[in-house]
């Protein structure tokens, strides 16, 4: 979206008010809720994004570092913005009339377009207003300057396309979803690794799915979405085509203390079979993980679509590895 004088909600002389008076015209509307903690949830297990989705992720018997989910789809992409319930009738009444008060056009003819509606004062329903993921306004956003916010009765004929969803939901939360990186260790260690010495690698995890729930309730507009993610595989790369095997790929398997796999008994150990000289190799190590949505809080509730695409948790360490020296008497 090309944020600027054309958009009515950028009301005002330019000045920041920041209390529901002019606001700049770079920025969107008053109330938007951005920069309110956006993607914040994983870490803390408890985060907002917009003005009222409320973030919070379960993590379980995990004790390694987390990294925000990698989706294993490239051209997957997370809202950049939607609907979301915001004001009553009078509410967006003392709204308008506050934030644009003064305003020069376009923002004037926005301001006087809803009066003309009387801000649906009277009427069952909501003012729902665009909110944005994060302030990162070079992303696209399909909502258009001319409908910020949009009215929505009880019993609405037609949803807006934009308007939030429990699938836009799931779409959130895996967006701030964090998995456990690979906890994976090298015999010997990565920097005294050697040549034609097999390597063993060795994953040493106590962890099980990770469920994160988007939900909102908020002026009677209540709903939620939790994705899952389960760890289903992991694939390692030697990070030469100078090792054997170069890439391999373990099954996870769900024991009593969570999903583990231990390449000791594997026919994958990996050998390096030329020295990195005076630089390292790449070693990498990513968990796929299964992900699956509900449309409620129950992490356990039917599963959902359209679905999403599996996500990625990657470990990666540069080794260095070594010729063997002998000496010949």
């Amino acid at each position: 979206m090309a944020l600027g004088t054309l958009s009515p909600a950028y009301a005002g002389d330019g000045q920041v008010d920041g209390k529901g008076g002019g606001t700049r015209t770079d920025q969107p509307p008053a109330g938007s809720g951005t920069g309110s903690g956006s993607d914040s949830g994983a870490d803390s297990g408890a985060g907002t994004i917009g003005a009222h989705i409320r973030i919070n992720q379960k993590t379980t018997g995990s004790s390694t570092s987390t990294a925000t989910t990698t989706s294993s789809n490239a051209n997957w992409k997370p809202p950049v913005c939607w609907y979301e319930p915001m004001y009553t009738p009078d509410e967006y009444a003392d709204f308008i009339k506050s934030s644009y008060k003064g305003a020069q056009e376009p923002a004037a003819s926005y301001a006087k377009k809803r009066a003309d509606e009387d801000f649906h004062k009277g009427d069952k329903g909501l003012w729902w207003q665009v909110q944005f993921r994060n302030d990162n306004y070079t992303d696209a956003c399909p909502v258009t300057p001319a409908n910020w916010e949009i009215w929505v009765p009880p019993a609405q004929p037609k949803a807006d396309p934009n308007q939030l969803t429990p699938e836009i939901l799931s779409e959130l939360a895996y967006n701030s979803t964090k998995l456990p990186k690979p906890p994976v260790v090298l015999n010997p260690s990565p920097n005294h690794l050697k040549v034609n010495l097999g390597t063993r690698v060795k994953f040493e995890g106590n962890f099980d799915r990770v469920w994160t729930t988007a939900s909102i309730n908020y002026k009677g507009i209540e709903m939620a979405a939790t994705t899952v993610a389960t760890p289903v595989a992991l694939r390692v790369d030697a990070g030469t085509s100078d090792a054997d095997p170069q890439t391999c790929t373990y099954d996870l398997v769900k024991g009593n203390d969570g999903y583990t796999v231990d390449s000791k008994d594997a026919a994958c150990n990996v050998t390096y079979q030329r020295s990195s000289g005076t630089g390292t190799y790449p070693f990498k190590a990513s968990i796929t993980w299964k992900v699956t949505w509900t449309d409620s809080a129950d992490p356990d509730g039917p599963a959902r679509q359209p679905g999403l695409p599996d996500g990625l948790s990657t470990y990666e360490q540069n080794v260095t590895v070594k010729e063997i020296q002998a000496v010949n008497r």
